[in-house]
């Protein structure tokens, strides 16, 4: 049901938002619970040090780089179906991983779960938008969306330190199932089986195909600079070869005469392309930051799994109090506001990191930057999917959310790989706690400066409008012209 301004209400619109809220929670803990349990998975299946990187590589990869065919196949076979089918795949596939006997078990699975979020996840943001495409309605939406996505995250972290020492690590994906079938039964049931909004042409097969191998390259050459130096002949190589398909990509993009899988107009529209560029900065910054802060607290600190996860709680209900004044302040300011305020206070935060001392406490070195971070990275999460997705035609919706997702995907690889080697460059050959803290401290004092570029992008290529104004209906010209409107 839908009020007189075109917003979500009703019954509906409610079982939407919590399945969609569960599903959130859901991804963003699987990315983060798998890694403390690391050396427990290690011990118990019999991973080598390189063999065990693929435990999150795998996982990587398929969600990275198929996160735009998953956008698009939900505009194209119907949102609800394609999130249906997601959610059974992730649900099996984390209890497979969970009965893994073998490494190789194990990896395919976390494969299997990367390819079930590629569909799933883009599903859901197109879901949530189009239930709730403007009003007050959608800025509470989109609050609750980024509240449950950064407290999936960091209390990822505190599940897995739980499970893996309480309950052993095959719970780091056990934890999955119940999640996926609530939220398969709330989608079942809350979710209407609406026609899907795409247009009946035939598919972009060739697009696909050159966007898939491009991303999934790109992230492969990325992560694998863990091995390999960022100018080794193996990651130059790896990464020419995937600039050169996304390049066919874009190529094969604007002169197809089929449906294209990323319409080349959608990016001239200046909100998708700012928010997806200030998206790009911020999953650098955030992914590269909670690593280091794990480490320093851990390998600095000398504190154990359970524990360090539950240092991490602070940062989570910061970033719910975050979540919360973006819905305060957004019933009354524009988005690039609180993008421009939230990226620069969590720039702040991470600059603060960046004073830690290898003498340092929780207390002195810990608290204070995780709340002053936190509470700016709940202020920006809401308002960039926001901003992403409004004036983007009800057909390319669920293309917008892939995209959006993607670039926070490829951005936390890039950043994890780039600030990574710098901090292992300022660490040296000699690993003591000096010289660990050097280089977390260096780490997380670049993704201070990634922020505040990503403030500069909100602040010079976004518009400083209001998302309140009821959305009309579109006609059929507005439908074709309406996602390249700005």
């Amino acid at each position: 049901m839908r009020n007189r301004q075109g917003v979500g209400t009703g019954p509906g619109a409610g079982l939407t938002l919590a399945a969609v809220a569960v599903v959130q929670f859901m991804v963003s803990l699987d990315l983060s619970v798998v890694n403390v349990g690391l050396p427990e998975i290690a011990a118990g299946l019999g991973f080598g040090a390189v063999g065990l990187t693929w435990v999150i590589h795998a996982y990587a990869l398929t969600f990275g780089g198929l996160l735009l065919l998953g956008g698009k196949a939900a505009d194209r076979y119907g949102r609800r179906r394609v999130l249906l089918g997601g959610l059974a795949l992730f649900g099996l596939a984390s209890l497979a991983g969970g009965f893994a006997q073998q490494p190789g078990h194990l990896v395919a699975a976390r494969a299997a779960q990367g390819i079930g979020a590629a569909a799933l996840a883009p599903a859901a943001l197109a879901l949530l938008t189009a239930t709730f495409p403007a009003g007050k309605a959608r800025v509470r939406a989109f609050g609750v969306w980024s509240a449950m996505n950064a407290a999936g995250g960091t209390l990822g972290v505190l599940a897995g330190g739980l499970l893996t020492e309480y309950a052993g690590w095959r719970w780091v994906m056990f934890v999955n199932v119940p999640m996926a079938l609530c939220a398969l039964a709330l989608a079942w049931r809350g979710v209407p089986a609406t026609p899907p909004t795409a247009r009946g042409g035939r598919p972009d097969v060739l697009g696909a195909v050159l966007a898939t191998a491009g991303t999934t390259l790109l992230v492969f050459g990325v992560v694998r600079t863990d091995r390999y130096a960022w100018t080794s002949p193996v990651t130059l190589t790896t990464l020419a070869v995937a600039a050169l398909l996304l390049a066919a990509f874009v190529r094969v993009e604007r002169t197809t005469s089929r449906e294209p899988l990323l319409r080349p107009g959608l990016l001239a529209n200046r909100s998708v392309a700012g928010a997806n560029a200030y998206n790009l900065l911020v999953g650098a910054a955030m992914a590269a930051a909670f690593y280091f802060v794990s480490l320093y607290v851990q390998r600095v600190l000398g504190t154990g799994p359970a524990l360090t996860g539950v240092m991490f709680l602070p940062f989570a209900l910061g970033v719910v109090v975050g979540s919360v004044l973006a819905v305060r302040l957004g019933y009354r300011l524009p988005p690039r506001g609180l993008l421009v305020a939230g990226a620069l206070l969590t720039a702040t935060g991470f600059a603060w990191f960046g004073l830690i001392s290898p003498d340092g406490s929780f207390a002195t070195d810990v608290l204070g930057p995780s709340v002053v971070a936190s509470v700016g990275f709940g202020l920006c999460l809401g308002p960039v999917v926001s901003v992403a997705t409004a004036g983007v035609a009800p057909r390319e919706t669920g293309t917008a959310s892939g995209l959006l997702t993607s670039s926070r995907q490829i951005g936390a690889s890039l950043g994890l790989a780039a600030l990574g080697t710098a901090a292992d460059h300022r660490t040296g050959a000699t690993a003591t706690r000096q010289t660990l803290n050097d280089g977390y401290a260096l780490g997380l004092t670049l993704s201070a400066a990634l922020l505040t570029a990503a403030a500069l992008i909100a602040l010079t290529a976004l518009r400083p409008t209001r998302l309140l104004a009821p959305r009309k209906t579109p006609g059929p010209t507005a439908a074709l012209t309406g996602s390249a409107a700005e």
